[in-house]
């Protein structure tokens, strides 16, 4: 049995736990219809949902944190079990968190190059995938380095990740961020005028993530404090 603080899980996620169950739980409403496939990133739409391992890469802040919880969501929608781990906040936990957990029908694995340089985590990880193969469970990984360039201190784990297919996930192009930031909010039933959409995209980071946790909070501040979202609101915020 792992003793560990539960503060630690919270950003594990596992959907419709049915033959395993661990101490930790987050709710998580992550989807793809609020994720914005910009044009370079149209042949993801398909591959993600395949059964096939894959590895997804590129910078940070284009959403590949987002798109892992998806679909853990949408695995779990089809009542199958589902697991999210992000390695970047386990490093410091027991290996054995990985324990038997290859029953699973899908894990998805963030951070993969944060435990670069961790024998035991490498090894663990490994071991991991070698159990997969075996269980049939689907591996997909999120990293921001070209899994080609990671380099494991154990070469068996770098020879299994670079067998791995992977595709990258491209920021969205600016041009297309009004668009991506006008469909998130009218999925949501967000009401926002182009005048502040524009406000906002003018005056924050230009990326898919800053944007939309600035729209997250917008949304939770117009309600509580019952206003409409206006360029005063967003000021609040920003």
């Amino acid at each position: 049995m792992l003793l560990i603080g539960i503060e630690t899980y919270e950003n594990i996620i596992m959907n419709k736990p049915k033959q395993l169950t661990f101490p930790w739980s987050k709710p998580n409403k992550s989807n793809f219809n609020e994720y914005y496939f910009d044009d370079a990133n149209k042949a993801l739409q398909n591959k993600i949902l395949e059964h096939e391992d894959i590895v997804l890469y590129g910078i940070k802040k284009t959403g590949k944190t987002y798109l892992l919880q998806s679909l853990c969501n949408y695995y779990a929608d089809k009542n199958k079990l589902s697991l999210f781990i992000p390695l970047a906040e386990v490093t410091s936990l027991e290996t054995s968190i990985f324990d038997s957990i290859e029953s699973m029908d899908i894990i998805c694995i963030d951070d993969l190059d944060a435990i670069k340089g961790f024998p035991e985590w490498e090894i663990a990880l490994f071991n991991l995938i070698n159990n997969s193969l075996i269980s049939g469970c689907r591996l997909v990984f999120g990293t921001s380095q070209n899994p080609a360039s990671i380099n494991f201190s154990l070469s068996d784990l770098d020879s299994r990740i670079r067998k791995i297919n992977s595709t990258e996930v491209f920021p969205i192009n600016n041009e297309n961020l009004h668009k991506a930031i006008k469909k998130i909010s009218q999925f949501r039933s967000i009401r926002l005028g182009d005048k502040e959409l524009n406000y906002l995209i003018t005056y924050t980071e230009r990326s898919i993530d800053s944007l939309i946790n600035i729209l997250n909070k917008l949304d939770d501040l117009s309600i509580e404090q019952k206003r409409k979202i206006t360029i005063p609101l967003i000021k609040e915020i920003i």
